[in-house]
């Protein structure tokens, strides 16, 4: 008689460079709880090293915090921290962070994971030489994810894109040096302020596109739409 442990020791590891489907890849990372973070992009598995706090983790809290106040002003929509993405047969990553409208690109599947493309997915790169900027945006564009915010900490360069004609465009400032969304109505974010660490600065930004009449607007469709 086999157990369930002589069944879990059957199954292989998750392996840096495994060429894998989706399906496969789910199976071995099931059988790797202690296993933080790994992705597969373009049918490879990957897996981070640990993160150091003031290239990915400090960086990544700002992040979540200038998201999560979006978030707490604007009900209905869904803010991930590193979620698993179903994207398509080859690629299932676990971006940063994600920020969706349920229902519009995305959906919640049944047994609790994302399916489809959110509509704004963050990630924090070491340096404009890591996946993010490279096979991970081709993906992301292809999936159609409407924005892609890239902090690269060790460089010091935040690229915001927008998808347009089936490519991806970087947002400008305007003349204050504020970026804002273009999915998002008021999702205002001072990117200087942002890379010097000054986030009182990022949330009275954000704060004045919360007060915008757009960002108003948007909250009143989703409380239509729930009602």
């Amino acid at each position: 008689m086999v157990t369930t442990s002589q069944q879990v020791l059957t199954i292989p590891p998750l392996e840096n460079g495994d060429r894998l489907s989706r399906a496969e890849f789910e199976r071995r990372y099931k059988a790797m709880p202690e296993l933080r973070k790994a992705e597969l992009v373009e049918g490879v598995v990957y897996m981070a090293s640990p993160p150091r706090i003031k290239s990915h983790g400090e960086p990544h809290g700002n992040v979540v915090t200038w998201l999560g106040t979006y978030k707490a002003f604007t009900p209905g929509l869904i803010l991930g921290i590193e979620p698993t993405v179903r994207l398509d047969p080859d690629n299932e990553p676990q971006p940063d962070a994600v920020l969706f409208i349920p229902g519009q690109r995305a959906n919640i599947s049944r047994d609790d994971y994302i399916e489809g493309a959110p509509d704004l997915i963050v990630e924090i790169a070491a340096s404009s030489a890591a996946l993010d900027l490279h096979d991970k945006k081709r993906v992301y564009r292809r999936n159609q994810v409407q924005e892609y915010l890239v902090w690269c900490t060790l460089e010091g360069q935040l690229d915001w894109f927008a998808l347009e004609a089936e490519e991806y465009r970087a947002i400008a400032p305007d003349e204050a040096g504020i970026i804002q969304s273009r999915v998002f109505p008021g999702l205002w974010l001072a990117a200087d302020a942002l890379l010097a660490g000054d986030l009182p600065k990022v949330l009275s930004t954000l704060q004045a596109g919360l007060a915008i009449a757009a960002h108003q607007a948007f909250v009143q469709r989703f409380s239509a739409l729930s009602t």
